[in-house]
């Protein structure tokens, strides 16, 4: 059995090839590198260039790994403020790319996937913590556009029997504990690296969106949970499918709350730097709160997620910050 695993190069998917690796699987990652590393794909798995909307291209890499038969979808646009601005792009890759997807898929009759969806599908929850099945009106088209695939997908496993397993992430941090893989975006939105960035000198100083939010400190509350915890849990759930289970959602969180001054905090005592920090206007499409209830994917999956204190999380991503101060610019791995 081989493992195609889309946007593999990117952040969460790296690490998940790296763990599929290490436990002998055989992956084939595909990724167009337009937000992804080659550097961060383990050498050991099989690399496609190209993009998931391309459907010639995306045939011809399923003609070519004929023993495919579950497939690992990252490969989608992610920046929330960016979709505020550019909603298109976001409806055309994410929506497009899994219609494409699930095309190619049907023509070779590989029937299981597991989707990167997102707790932005919830928008404003109406109660903390979320479970699976609560109302989801998201605030941004980025939740819209993963919640678009979600349900294309339900329709396609009842069409044509592609079984999915679609996991909800809460906000994922850190990096690989020995800090060969971690998080490098080219224009970083993300509250834990940026702060870090502060913490390095690469930045002056962080801003804080939102400091009159319905929370105890005025600032967004967020449920964290570490990369390799997310990792662990896509290869659970394709155990899942592999056990011929019925396609399903599952929300991946600590279910612990930790608030945007609260992240700093921490950060500022896991670095031993002052991060000077101001806080400024809130931006369009953030909710106040989101906590994930996991309890569905802690039962069914038997998901027990390794990294459930912050400090520790931020620690990983320090390691990472000052490894890779540059991010993967400075590794000389590149495509032949």
């Amino acid at each position: 059995m081989a493992i195609l695993v889309l946007g593999g190069a990117g952040y969460i998917g790296s690490h998940t090839v790296d763990q599929l690796v290490e436990q002998a699987n055989d992956v084939i990652v595909v990724d167009n590198l337009s937000t992804g590393h080659i550097q961060a794909v383990n050498p050991q798995a099989k690399f496609y260039q190209g993009d998931i909307r391309d459907k010639t291209f995306m045939n011809s890499v399923f003609d070519k790994e004929k023993d495919i038969e579950v497939v690992v979808h990252f490969a989608s646009f992610s920046i929330v403020p960016e979709s505020m601005l550019d909603p298109l792009k976001y409806f055309d890759n994410n929506i497009g790319g899994m219609i494409t997807l699930l095309e190619v898929m049907h023509q070779h009759q590989v029937l299981k996937m597991v989707f990167s969806s997102t707790a932005a599908t919830y928008g404003e929850p109406k109660r903390v913590p979320i479970e699976e099945a609560d109302l989801k009106i998201p605030t941004n088209p980025y939740g819209q556009s993963k919640l678009g695939m979600e349900n294309i997908i339900k329709w396609c496993d009842e069409a044509y029997g592609i079984k999915f397993v679609a996991l909800r992430y809460f906000n994922v941090a850190g990096a690989k504990v020995d800090g060969s893989i971690g998080e490098d975006h080219r224009n970083e939105t993300h509250l834990v690296p940026i702060i870090l960035q502060v913490a390095s000198g690469k930045r002056d100083k962080l801003q804080i969106f939102g400091g009159d939010y319905a929370t105890e400190d005025g600032t967004c509350v967020r449920d964290y949970v570490h990369v390799l915890d997310l990792a662990k849990a896509h290869i659970l759930a394709i155990q899942y499918l592999n056990e011929n289970h019925a396609s399903t959602v599952f929300n991946l969180g600590s279910s612990t709350g930790f608030s945007n001054m609260e992240i700093l905090k921490a950060a500022r005592k896991v670095t031993g730097k002052a991060i000077p920090a101001e806080v400024v206007e809130r931006r369009a499409g953030d909710p106040a709160v989101l906590i994930a209830d996991s309890k569905k994917a802690r039962n069914i999956l038997g998901w027990q997620p390794q990294y459930d204190d912050i400090e520790e999380i931020i620690q990983t991503a320090w390691q990472w910050q000052q490894t890779h101060p540059n991010g993967y610019v400075d590794d000389e791995l590149t495509i032949e």
